[in-house]
C-alpha cells in the first residue's frame, strides 16, 4: 500500500449503520444505486439542500460556514450566475457547432488576462478535460511521453489524467513514464525553496531520459493545493522552469483551485511565480460550479494537434456555459472579490498564526490569499504529521457548523479555501471554532 493519503479517501464516511434514521437510509440507497464509487464526507454524512453566499444548509436548517468548497468560487448560489444560466437556459441552449457571439466575448476577456504568448482558448465541460487535452498538447508538440508531477497531486480523473494523480493511486505507483517530485521534503518558505525544486526537476528528466521517455512536461498546481499548500517564497518555481525549457519541456499550469483571483495578489497562481506557462488548464470555479472548464494556450499548439488529430467538444462553451463563465468575471470585477482575497485571506493567515502560537499541534501555516493549509503535528514527536488530529478536528468543527477538509501527502494539512466572498467576520468565526475544536480534541 501507498504511503500517500488519498484525497478521496481521507475524512471519508464509511456506512456502517450506526448514523441512524434518514441519513441511514439515504446512505443505503447511495451504495445501492451509485455504488462503490460514491464518497461521503464527516463521520456523520451530512444532508446539505441548501446554500447561499459562504453557507450551507442540512435538511434540518442548521447552518454550516463553507472554509472547503473553492468550486462555488463566488458564493454558494450567487444570484448573477443563477439569472444569467436561467435567463439563457430559457433562450438555448445547444452544442457548440453554431456561431454564438457570447463565446468570443468571453475569451477576448478571459485571454486579456494572460500572458501574450496564451492567445488561444479551448472551452471544456470539466478540469479533468482540459488536464487531458494539455497532456495532448505538449506529447504531441515535443514527441515525448514523460510527465513530471507533485508526490500528492491531483489532477482529474480520464485514464490519462489519473495516470499523473498520484493521489488518485490507492495501491499501486504512478507508471514509468511519471516522475513524481516530493514536495513535502521541500524546505518550504525558505531561500532553499527554488535551488531544491530546480534540483528535483532536474532528477526529473534524467530519469525520463534514462528511460527513454523524455520529458514532455512539468505539470503543477500553481500552489500545489493536493499537496498541502506551498506557496512560498514567490518565484521559487522559476530556476526549475528555465530549466525545464532548456531541455525542451513545457509547463502546464493546472489553475483549477488557485485561479480566478483567489491567491489575492494576482489573478492566476502562475503570476506569483512570475511565470508564462505553455498551457494554462481551468475547472469548475470558472462557472460558479457550473460545468465548464477551460484551457489556453498557444495557436501553434492548438494547430499541431488539430492537423494530426483534431478535437472538438460538444458543450463545451455552450451559450448557457459561457453565460455562467461570464457571470463570474463580472461578479469578480463588481465585488472586487480578487482584492478582497488578498485582504481577507491576509487577515486570516495572521489570524491563524496567533492561534498557532497558542496550540502546539499547529506546525506551519502556508498560503495566499484565500488559500491556506495549516499544518497540523504531534508535538511530542518532534512536530511529525498528526493525521488522525486534522480528522478529528474536521468533525468536531462539523459538529459546530463549520466545514472544513484536509491535504497533503499525509492528510494532516487542513485546507481552508472559502468562497471568494468571505469576510473578516467570517474569519473570525472561523478561528474562534477551530480554537474550541483544538481545546476539544
Amino acid at each position: 500500500m501507498k504511503d500517500v493519503r488519498s484525497i478521496l479517501d481521507q475524512n471519508a464516511y464509511r456506512f456502517d449503520g450506526t448514523a441512524g434514521g434518514q441519513t441511514d437510509e439515504l446512505v443505503r440507497r447511495r451504495l445501492e444505486t451509485v455504488g462503490p464509487t460514491s464518497v461521503l464526507f464527516y463521520r456523520e454524512p451530512l444532508h446539505i439542500v441548501q446554500g447561499q453566499g459562504v453557507w450551507l444548509y442540512d435538511s434540518s436548517g442548521q447552518a454550516y460556514l463553507d472554509v472547503y468548497n473553492n468550486v462555488p468560487s463566488v458564493g454558494h448560489c450567487h444570484p448573477k450566475v443563477v439569472e444569467a444560466v436561467s435567463k439563457q437556459m430559457a433562450q438555448l441552449n445547444v452544442h457548440t457547432r453554431y456561431l454564438h457571439d457570447g463565446i468570443h466575448r468571453y475569451t477576448e476577456r478571459l485571454l486579456a488576462t494572460m500572458p501574450e504568448s496564451l492567445n488561444r482558448m479551448v472551452m471544456t465541460c470539466t478540469g479533468s478535460e482540459s488536464n487531458d487535452l494539455a497532456l495532448r498538447l505538449v506529447r504531441h508538440w515535443t514527441g515525448r511521453e514523460g510527465i513530471i508531477v507533485t508526490e500528492a497531486a491531483y489532477h482529474g480523473n480520464t485514464t490519462a489524467v489519473t495516470e499523473v494523480s498520484p493521489s488518485s493511486l490507492k495501491q499501486r505507483e504512478p507508471a514509468d513514464h511519471v516522475h513524481v517530485i516530493p514536495i513535502s521534503s521541500m524546505p518550504s518558505g525558505s531561500d532553499e525553496a527554488g535551488a531544491w525544486f530546480e534540483e528535483q526537476v532536474r532528477a526529473g528528466i534524467e530519469r525520463l531520459d534514462r528511460a527513454g521517455f523524455g520529458c514532455a512536461a512539468v505539470l503543477i498546481d500553481t500552489i500545489f493545493s493536493s499537496d498541502g499548500i506551498f506557496a512560498d517564497p514567490e518565484g521559487f518555481l522559476g530556476p526549475a522552469v528555465d530549466l525545464l525549457r532548456d531541455h525542451g519541456g513545457m509547463l502546464i499550469a493546472d489553475e483549477v483551485q488557485p485561479g480566478f483571483g483567489r491567491t489575492g495578489n494576482e489573478m492566476w497562481g502562475f503570476a506569483r511565480h512570475g511565470l508564462v506557462p505553455d498551457v494554462v488548464t481551468m475547472g469548475k470555479p470558472m462557472g460558479n460550479g457550473y460545468p465548464v472548464a477551460g484551457l489556453v494556450a498557444n495557436q501553434q499548439l492548438l494547430e499541431l494537434l488539430n492537423a494530426e488529430a483534431g478535437y472538438f467538444n460538444t458543450f463545451g462553451g455552450s451559450q448557457v456555459s459561457v453565460a455562467a463563465a461570464t457571470a463570474v468575471l463580472d461578479i469578480l470585477e463588481d465585488e472586487g472579490l480578487q482584492d478582497n482575497a488578498r485582504v481577507v485571506g491576509g487577515y486570516l493567515k495572521a489570524s491563524l498564526k496567533a492561534l498557532a502560537s497558542r496550540h502546539a499541534c499547529i506546525g506551519d501555516i502556508r498560503g495566499a490569499g484565500l488559500f491556506i493549509g495549516v499544518d497540523i503535528v504531534d508535538a511530542e514527536s518532534d512536530g511529525q504529521p498528526d493525521a488522525e488530529t486534522a480528522t478529528r478536528l474536521i468533525n468536531e468543527l462539523r459538529k459546530n457548523g463549520v466545514l472544513l477538509g484536509a491535504a497533503g501527502r499525509s492528510g494532516n494539512i487542513l485546507k481552508v479555501r472559502p468562497p471568494l466572498c468571505f469576510t473578516r467576520e467570517n474569519a473570525d468565526l472561523f478561528v474562534d471554532r477551530l480554537e474550541s475544536a483544538l481545546i476539544m480534541v
